[in-house]
């Protein structure tokens, strides 16, 4: 019985890579060096090349290499240091253009992304045009050159994007997987380094197809544990998921009245609850907030907002709650007549990692104690069950 190509026809995957990013961006901020060889990476005696343009590559300089190998082999090129800042910022771009397309991202460095658009129904109609179209996209937003591999899956559409560099598109559909990937040499298979190769040429196992067909007991016999892995990427089959990676910017809460809000009093204990629910998202997700939004809209459809810095880091209820009722109220008193309001919210903005010190206040052991008691009760029996008092002003 023959093996199936692909188990995960159903999904269709995008992997993008922008070709020689690095010294790309130079020669985009440096127009005098287009067409020249670039190389990028670290000046001094012991630096290594970071990243090298095609042109540079034609004389056999890669990136790791020596940059004094690198002077030897190409002494006419133009050594760049490295810019890390301003390759971040045209990465966020480049991101930007991805996530215009889906949210399932996963990125695998600055310059590099698998993207999951098997949700679409107009990537399945023409994914060839969707993905030229986000090469345009970038080429011409942004001016940088990306390579695109489609598949059924992450390991196929990653050789197909490989294959198809430099400034390619290739698309290998669920049915063409072992017709693509049959004839490519061993060693494009993912693990598998100059020793390992060594032994399957030896052993008469030089592409993928005479590797997918090997029984697996010779092949364990070669490569040990890995043999049932190779066997399967051989196949085409990895059933691996797109991971997105969206690090939350933000969190909020806010409601909406079915009658509008008149009691200052009403909306100090309508901000304690939200501010208690905001404070267990962020915990959570190991979350704190240094910034704090407050937001009111008023009978008029007028969106109010103030927002406070706070000294440090914080996922307290109680530290979120002062903060949200003194510029609710500030606000409140500036008003000429008594508010009356139809939505009320809260928002956590510059979020950052828990670093599990202590908040704002002296008492920060007990306003965290009483957090984890709200956290229990919560996980136990529920959203609401047990909520902390609100102290009226003497």
């Amino acid at each position: 019985m023959s093996e199936p190509t692909c188990t995960t026809a159903e999904r269709l995957i995008l992997h993008v890579d922008l070709d020689a990013f690095y010294a790309s961006v130079e020669q985009l901020d440096f127009p005098e060096l287009r067409g020249q060889p670039v190389i990028v990476g670290g000046l001094g005696g012991r630096g290594v090349v970071s990243a090298a343009s095609y042109e540079a590559r034609a004389f056999a300089i890669h990136s790791a290499m020596p940059i004094s190998r690198a002077r030897q082999r190409c002494p006419q090129a133009h050594f760049r240091a490295v810019r890390m800042d301003r390759y971040r910022e045209l990465s966020r771009q480049v991101f930007g253009c991805f996530r215009a397309l889906t949210p399932e991202v996963e990125g695998l460095s600055l310059d590099e992304a698998f993207l999951d658009l098997s949700a679409d129904p107009a990537a399945r109609t023409d994914p060839e045009a969707l993905a030229e179209g986000l090469r345009r996209r970038i080429r011409d937003e942004i001016g940088l050159i990306a390579s695109v591999g489609i598949a059924p899956n992450k390991f196929v559409a990653k050789l197909a994007s490989d294959v198809g560099k430099p400034d390619g598109l290739v698309h290998v559909p669920a049915h063409g997987v072992q017709a693509f990937l049959d004839p490519l040499p061993v060693e494009r298979l993912w693990g598998v380094g100059e020793g390992t190769t060594l032994r399957l040429r030896r052993a008469g196992l030089s592409t993928f197809g005479s590797l997918r067909r090997v029984p697996e007991p010779r092949l364990r016999g070669l490569v040990g544990r890995q043999a049932s892995r190779l066997k399967a990427l051989a196949a085409g089959r990895d059933r691996r998921p797109v991971k997105s990676e969206r690090p939350t910017r933000s969190l909020s809460t806010e409601r909406t009245f079915d009658r509008d809000l008149s009691e200052s009093m009403r909306m100090r204990q309508l901000l304690t609850e939200m501010a208690e629910q905001l404070a267990a998202r962020l915990r959570e997700q190991s979350l704190e907030t240094t910034s704090l939004t407050v937001k009111l809209r008023s009978r008029d459809f007028r969106t109010h907002t103030r927002q406070q810095r706070l000294n440090r880091p914080s996922a307290s209820g109680e530290e979120l709650r002062q903060v949200a009722i003194a510029l609710a109220e500030q606000w409140w008193q500036q008003q000429p007549r008594p508010p009356r309001l139809r939505l009320l919210g809260i928002g956590a903005r510059e979020l950052v990692k828990s670093t599990g010190q202590m908040g704002l206040f002296q008492d920060a052991s007990r306003l965290a104690e009483t957090d984890r008691l709200l956290d229990a009760a919560r996980e136990r029996f529920g959203a609401g069950v047990l909520r902390r008092g609100l102290r009226r002003r003497g």
